[in-house]
């Protein structure tokens, strides 16, 4: 079968590399994830271990062995032993009696911002010292006020804390001025590391230098230069000042300015297209790193007027020597982590940055706080080199940059709805990056990446053993087959095409199958709730529906939620014929059991068969169902069957087969005969390489013209989840007899 659609794409591997500017890098100079360490593991022995836990900022000792970090929900600053970065322990916590906002490390104590405000009016709160060795709090010195980020000067003179006094975003609609306003605060250390002036702290007015809301600066970001300069961000003000931290003066201070991006996602349907630009957005920064001591580089998360989806490149004097644009966004959308959710809002937010010497080479850090990824840029002085793209956990927030252990740290922050704080250690050396496995060319009509995720099915093309088709689920509201090129790594998504004509607005494409007389079958899951149907589609090669099925009525009235999943034409007595796999029971099946759909498109009739699922094995519990069903020809299939959980608590993620030889499905309403079906793979060890979370779906599965065995995850749109895509050779479909 021909592409869907052929338009002279390019890969985004370089496509986008090529847009940047960069060039590949030398083998050993990639990171590689070696790592995931859930926070949950430091709570106190005895505690319950769904206590919410965060890692917000991290930082580390002098050596790179000791690694502190924020649990704000906790009230502490948790340390951890990091001497085998393999194999993380947890020495202990501090608690602090306040809200932790921010840590940094000295060379002789660690420095923590606490906020003890009883609301934004009566803002206060201090600077704890915390001893290395006992990690108890050696002393607490008032801040004046509200602290946000802490730095901590390289010559182990200076704390500076940047004093947000943050705005209640319920009054006036977070519009500011809200007083009181903020400020820099300085504490001078002595030799041992302890602040010599904690009673009486200096204070940098940064009052009347902004443009806006000037007699409310509110600083959101602090770092500090080897010249003992503080550069720092006052995100709701739009605006950077540079401070001396000797003498407490600034420098210089100029507005952060607007900045474009084009060719992005901005419209509000929930897709990851270029659907146009934003012009002289307010760039509003949040994170800052210094480059070296007359650069820094700004994360320009935009707060509630601003967020121009990039970062900048900064003299300290006000020059901006390079703006990101739309490369954040692209990068989002080529490697299927863009958050449609939010593109009519701020995009793929970047919001923290960090800089480090690895390889000989300065090396530049910006994360995306919602499309859960670190793009790496390499210094040239002049425009960034793009080097490297790391998927992280969900809701990363504090970079660390250990260049002494050639290590990278990323704290993710986000522990809820079943996902869980984690800590991301990266090392660097490796000759070639693991990820991404599967990314998008750049579409010329769009002049951006074909925007992607979700994948929620798999088919192969039965004349070419390097192409593959993949459907989105109705996480995005069009439902849209993808071609791919798996004749290199990573896999490329060279077309698509959507799904029209069909007879409900929103489909929920779970499965695809190519059709031996052209075209495709697909499955679209129902949802009684929201009036979707439970649906069988015959498309043309042009996305447009030639056929709705439909299931019996008296099925349709024993449905539940969870419904069609893969789909999978197959030949039976030299006549087509369509197996649909049903994911879980509905109500007139036994416990345990799902449904097989076997469709006749000659006589437009359905039978069923019954698949005994597994019982749930997770210690979490949760449940079984199936996500994938495909011909093995000679009435052979091979069913994709999982649980519904992920990380440490996954554990049914496995291929079986199963045979209709012998078996005579059923019409509804008739006794259903029950396959039988063999543990044929477990896919947990392939879901697992990488040392991340281990994705809890496994969606989509095929074989390939020359018999290799593809699995898919469905990384649900980067909508509470890591986003991550794993597109995994999983050799031979031999291995499956």
């Amino acid at each position: 079968m021909k592409n869907v659609r052929r338009q002279g794409l390019t890969g985004v591997s370089f496509a986008v590399m090529v847009a940047i500017g960069s060039a590949p890098a030398f083998a050993g100079s990639f990171f590689e994830r070696i790592n995931s360490y859930p926070i949950y593991k430091t709570l106190p022995e005895g505690a319950d271990l769904s206590t919410e836990t965060v890692a917000e900022i991290v930082s580390a000792s002098a050596d790179g062995r000791t690694l502190a970090f924020t649990d704000s929900p906790g009230e502490a600053i948790v340390f951890v032993n990091a001497t085998n970065p393999l194999n993380i322990a947890p020495v202990g916590r501090t608690d602090l009696g306040g809200e932790p906002t921010s840590i940094a490390v000295g060379a002789n104590a660690a420095y923590a911002g606490v906020n003890t405000s009883e609301d934004y009016v009566n803002a206060s709160g201090h600077l704890a010292v915390i001893d290395m060795e006992s990690l108890s709090v050696s002393a607490a010195c008032d801040a004046k006020g509200q602290p946000d980020a802490v730095a901590v000067s390289p010559d182990g003179a200076f704390v500076a804390i940047a004093i947000e006094n943050e705005r209640d975003e319920d009054l006036n609609d977070g519009v500011i001025p809200q007083l009181p306003a903020g400020h820099l605060a300085i504490f001078d250390l002595d030799d041992a590391g302890q602040p010599t002036n904690c009673d009486s702290v200096r204070i940098v007015d940064l009052t009347g230098l902004a443009d806006v809301a000037g007699s409310d600066p509110e600083p959101e970001f602090v770092a500090i230069n080897g010249l003992n300069e503080a550069v720092v961000t006052m995100q709701e003000n739009n605006h950077l000042a540079v401070v001396d931290l000797a003498s407490g003066e600034v420098t210089a201070q100029f507005s952060a300015g607007a900045a474009s991006a084009e060719d992005i996602p901005v419209a509000k349907d929930r897709m990851s297209d270029a659907s146009g630009s934003i012009a002289d957005v307010a760039r509003e920064p949040d994170a800052v790193a210094w480059i070296d001591n007359d650069r820094f580089v700004t994360a320009n998360e935009g707060d509630y007027e601003g967020g121009s989806r990039g970062f900048t490149i900064w003299s300290k004097t006000g020059d901006v020597l390079f703006d990101s644009a739309n490369q954040m966004e692209h990068l989002g959308m080529a490697h299927g982590h863009y958050p449609a959710k939010r593109a009519a809002k701020k995009g793929t937010e970047p919001e923290g940055v960090a800089v480090g010497s690895f390889g000989g080479d300065t090396l530049i850090f910006v994360n995306s706080e919602r499309g859960n990824f670190v793009a790496i840029y390499k210094d040239t002085g002049a425009a960034p080199e793009f080097v490297q793209f790391l998927p992280t956990h969900v809701g990363p927030e504090g970079l660390l940059a250990i260049p002494q252990r050639d290590l990278f740290v990323v704290a993710n922050e986000v522990d809820e709805d079943g996902v869980r704080a984690h800590l991301s250690i990266y090392q660097f050396g490796a000759d070639a990056p693991a990820y991404p496995s599967i990314t998008s060319a750049t579409d010329p009509e769009k002049n951006a990446p074909i925007g992607w995720g979700a994948l929620s099915g798999l088919a192969a093309d039965p004349d070419n053993a390097n192409t593959l088709y993949a459907v989105s689920d109705s996480f995005y509201d069009k439902g849209r087959i993808y071609t791919i090129d798996i004749s290199s790594m990573p896999a490329t998504i060279t077309s698509y095409v959507d799904v029209t004509g069909a007879g409900q607005e929103r489909l929920d494409l779970e499965g695809v199958s190519v059709a031996s007389g052209g075209g495709f079958w697909l499955a679209s899951e129902g949802h009684p709730e929201n009036e979707r149907g439970h649906l069988l589609l015959k498309v043309g090669v042009d996305g447009v529906v030639q056929e709705e099925i439909t299931l019996p009525q008296t099925l349709i009235d024993q449905a539940e939620r969870f419904s069609f999943e893969g789909v999978a034409e197959f030949d039976m007595n030299g006549q087509p014929m369509i197996a649909v796999a049903v994911q879980r029971e509905w109500k007139d099946d036994p416990k345990g059991h799902a449904k097989l759909g076997i469709y006749n498109p000659a006589d437009k009739t359905w039978g069923f068969v019954h698949y005994p699922l597994d019982t749930p094995a997770s210690p979490a519990g949760g449940w079984v169902g199936l996500s994938e069903i495909v011909s093995l020809g000679d009435g052979r299939f091979a069913v994709l069957e999982r649980d519904n959980k992920g990380g440490e608590d996954a554990a049914i993620k496995q291929i079986t087969v199963i045979s209709l030889d012998g078996v005579t499905p059923a019409a509804h309403g008739e006794t259903l005969p029950v396959v039988e079906k063999r543990l044929a793979m477990d896919v947990l060890p392939a879901l697992a390489a990488g040392s991340g979370w281990i994705l809890d779906k496994p969606e989509g599965l095929t074989v390939t013209a020359d018999g290799r065995l593809i699995l898919v995850t469905d990384n649900d749109g980067v909508d509470d989840a890591p986003g991550e895509t794993k597109l995994i050779d999983l050799g031979p479909a031999s291995r499956l007899n």
